[in-house]
Order: structure tokens, then sequence, then C-alpha cells
């Protein structure tokens, strides 16, 4: 019998068994009164006009930077060559086309010059602004970044005289300090999420609740979108993930939905806190992912993006081209873009239009594994003789093709929202992708590959983006020299915070909020106008 009499279990059961099933159902509950100071900042600032996405992409396993920027000229380059050795050293001409793509910086003194890896062909013609690639935002390079708890100096570090960030050169400590950009404190809320702490009054509100949490989480559960009062929504590459039961007929599972509807309606309404908050958020969480899976059923991404992926180099949507070979792999990270493309489409889109949802402000975060490469980095490694074609292959140059490719795809459809849509400006300045990771990694090799460093180069892609500049401090590449422990791990000599809050002033927060999304950044304060890096317009 398919009614709800037939259910022959408690309250509390069902709602055990049905939650993981509920959309979104990872999404911590929200906290029953909001913070009074976010409320007033809240209330301080008119909602903007605009649209503005954040997109965290979160290379997992700490990249080997050293080898996704390289110094191209001659003197520096020889030293690099002769520290990485044969096994990562990556050729600065072969003349077989398999050379550093040449940043073009505006900002470089006579006799530098950099270039990207080999593999990441489309990024570097994004960043000189090839023609065919100059409509699709801009990049920026940020040099020697990492955690820091106050600026630090190789006697410092040394001497021990200022704190460093505890458990460096840990994964899981160093993860959870670049989410946090706190690393002196225990950890409770990461950067993005006390932004969107700030943030959240600007979307939609369902009653006290978040229509659509501002943090969607496209990687499952991760620090950095942890918010004192808005927690993240987790989607998946496929969509929201909705009740269901696919072993019971429609009716049944028709019936367990007005089981639960019956049983949030009188749960919401009870006296007990715990139990009346938890039905509001799993009530709220249900209604969210019926806007959002309505919002995804009206947009067009599904249309374009098999087009926008198919470039030269890529014949099928969400494939990577490995370099120099042509053999392909299916990439994880595109797929995830993908679904980031496609709710930001929905998200800009105005309440009632299509599913529309009428967001002012988004953060997401996606990651991608296999950046840990203490082995196999090149397929030179292990190989004590000069080899230019196996040097530049291998499962960091896959990691890197996949990055630049998807990147790529990502542009090319916040580009074509625009077109679509017709907005006044080109899309692309109003959506910002930065890359992330654990840490850097050793300049020496290992012979095989590279092991757990600290600071690390980054990249920062959008079309509000100032590039064609190098931001921050390229390391001196000498081992045991002024950047480095004694190893070869850089000392950072830009923080995460310098990072983070250059994003938090793009997206609309006033000083005093920086300051409060990013407490320790007033340490830093001295090398940039306020703590900002001035890579975003």
């Amino acid at each position: 019998m398919n009614t709800v009499n037939s259910f022959n279990i408690s309250r509390r059961s069902f709602l055990r068994r049905t939650g993981p099933g509920i959309a979104g159902a990872a999404i911590a509950g929200k906290y029953c009164l909001r913070d009074l100071h976010l409320m007033n900042s809240a209330l301080a600032f008119n909602t903007p006009t605009d649209y503005k996405a954040l997109v965290c992409i979160f290379l997992n396993g700490g990249n080997d930077s050293n080898n996704l920027i390289i110094p191209t000229e001659t003197s520096e380059y020889a030293n690099y060559a002769n520290v990485r050795t044969p096994a990562l050293a990556l050729p600065n001409a072969d003349g077989s086309g398999a050379t550093a793509r040449s940043l073009l910086a505006s900002n470089l003194p006579a006799g530098r010059g950099f270039g990207l890896h080999p593999a990441m062909f489309e990024l570097g013609e994004i960043f000189n602004q090839t023609a065919g690639y100059n409509d699709l935002g801009q990049v920026a390079t940020v040099f020697n970044m990492g955690n820091l708890v106050y600026p630090t100096t190789k006697a410092q570090y040394t001497a021990n005289t200022v704190p460093k960030p505890p458990q460096l050169f840990s994964h899981a400590d160093q993860v959870t300090q670049w989410q946090t950009s706190i690393p002196d404190v225990p950890p409770s809320t990461g950067w993005g999420g006390r932004m969107a702490d700030l943030m959240h009054a600007y979307n939609p509100q369902n009653g006290a609740l978040d229509l659509l949490s501002t943090c969607i989480t496209i990687a499952g559960t991760n620090t950095f979108e942890v918010g004192g009062s808005v927690q993240q929504y987790s989607v998946g590459t496929g969509g929201v993930v909705s009740v269901s039961n696919p072993s019971n007929p429609a009716s049944a599972v028709t019936a367990r939905q007005a089981a639960l509807n019956s049983i949030l309606a009188t749960d919401k309404g009870l006296n007990n806190m715990f139990t009346s908050n938890y039905a509001k958020a799993l009530d709220n969480s249900i209604a969210t992912g019926a806007g959002l899976s309505a919002g995804l059923t009206g947009t067009q991404m599904a249309s374009y993006w098999s087009t926008v992926a198919n470039w030269s180099k890529t014949a099928t949507a969400h494939q990577v081209v490995t370099p120099n070979s042509g053999s392909t792999f299916t990439s994880s990270l595109m797929q995830q873009l993908k679904m980031v493309a496609q709710i930001i489409e929905a998200g800009q889109r105005a309440s009632g239009v299509s599913g529309g949802l009428g967001m002012k402000r988004q953060i997401f975060f996606v990651t991608v594994g296999g950046y840990d490469t203490h082995t196999g980095q090149t397929n030179n490694a292990g190989s004590s003789t000069t080899n230019n074609a196996a040097v530049v292959i291998g499962s960091q140059a896959n990691l890197l093709a996949e990055l630049s490719q998807s990147i790529h795809a990502f542009q090319k459809a916040m580009k074509q929202i625009g077109i679509t849509y017709g907005t006044a400006t080109p899309f692309t300045n109003q959506v910002t992708c930065f890359t992330a990771s654990d840490f850097g990694r050793t300049f020496p090799a290992n012979g095989l590959g590279s092991d757990h460093g600290w600071g690390s180069h980054h990249l920062v892609v959008g079309g509000a983006v100032q590039g064609q500049k190098l931001y921050g401090t390229f390391p001196t590449l000498v081992v045991n020299g002024p950047d480095d422990t004694s190893t070869g791990r850089w000392i950072p000599t830009t923080s995460v915070d310098q990072y983070a809050s250059t994003m938090g002033k793009w997206m609309g927060l006033s000083s005093s909020e920086i300051a409060s999304v990013f407490p320790n950044v007033s340490r830093f304060a001295g090398s940039y106008n306020g703590g900002y890096m001035g890579f975003l317009g």
C-alpha cells in the first residue's frame, strides 16, 4: 500500500533515512540567530545591481609551480636548469615547439623574462592577448604566495623570531590554512564563507533563510566555504541531487515526499529550537534544490557548451588533449566548471526569467587532484640525460594541460553568456577564476619529481583582471639563498591574505569588512596599498 501509514518508522528515523537524499543535504543547518554585526553590516550598504562571482580552483596535492612558471632570461634559466636537473628542467627553447609560453608582461624590468609550462598553451595565449584569445578576459600571475602569520624573511625564519604557520609542509594543515587564511588560530570558518556571510543579504531570501546559498561547491564539503551563518550548498556535476528511490514506483516516491512534507510542517512549529530549525533548514534545502533545478532546466548552457569546448585541440566535450601526443582523457575539472557555468547562467538571470535566480554574488569551489608529484612528474623522471621531448610530458603536463584547457572552455562559456543575454559589458568581467593549492614544491628535483614546499605561484583569470602583468616577487633561484628555508622551499613573499583580500575588495566588501574577513591582512599592508595587490580592477 502506498499510504503514509504504511511507513512504519518513527519521525526521527524517517528524517535520518531521507536526509542523505535531499538536495544539498551536505549543507550544514542554518544558525538560529544571525550574528547582529553581520546583519548591521549587510543593512549598511545598498544591494549591488551587478552580478559577480568568484571561482576557486583548488589544485589538490601541492602544485610544483617551479614548472608552472619558469625564467627565460639566459643566466637565470641556466641556474634553473642546473638545479632542477634533467628529471624536471623544462626546455627554454628546443626547436620543436615545446617551449615555455612567453609571458609578455608590461611591468618586467629589462632583462627579465618568464614563461608558462608549454602544456598551458591556451592560458599563455590569453595572457599575451593573442588574436582569437583576446576576448576571453585576461590572466595575471602572482609569484611566491603562501600561508604566513607575519611577513617573514630568511633571517627571521632561521632565528625563529616571528611566528610561523604550524605544521608547515603538511598537506592537511596547509590546505586548511590556505582555505581559512588565518593560520595562527584553530580553524572554524573559511575566507570564502566569511565573505559570503557579509554578502548573503544581497541575494534573494526565503524568509529567514537564503533561497540559494552564496557558496556553491561542485567538489563536496570544503573548509573554504564554511561561514558563520552562510554554509556551502553541494551540487554534483550532473546537477541537483533530489529525493528519489529508483526501486519504488513513482507513487511510492510521491508518498514518501508527502510524508516528509507533513513531518517537516509539524516539526517547524515545535518549541524545541534544535528540531524546528533542523526542519526549517531541511525544508529550505528541498525548496532550494527545486528552485535551482528549475533554473538549470532553463539554462542554454547545454546547447552551447559542446561547441564552447570543441576548439581545435579538442574533439569531444570534457576531453583534454595531452601535450605533444594527441591522446585524450576525460576531465573531472572540465565537468565541474561546466556545472559552475550553468549555475552562473541561471544565477545571473533575473528572478522569474526562465527559472532565473536573481543572484548578485556567488562563490564557487572546484578541485582536481593528482598534484602530489613526488614521482613520475615528467616522462624523464629518473634520468640523468637531458631529453626535451620527454621532460615536457608526464603527469604534471597532463594536469596543467587540463587546467589550461578547462579554464579556456570556461572563459568561452562566460563570453557566450554575455552574447546570449546581451550584457552591456563583456560578461567575462563579472566572473574571476583563481588557483589555490596546498603549497608549492621543492626547487631541487628528488630524482623522480619534487617534494613538499611552501611558497607557490598562482594564476588569476577573468575580464576584470589587470592582465599581462606579474604580481608579487619572483624568488631568487638559489638553494639556501635569501628566499629559501634551506632545501629549496620558498619562503612566501606574498600572503594568502593579500591575494584573497584583493578579491574581496573586487566583490564589493568595504575596508572594514575586509578587516573582519581577513584579520591578519593589516600585518602585510606595507607591501601593497592597504594589503590589496591590484590585479583586479
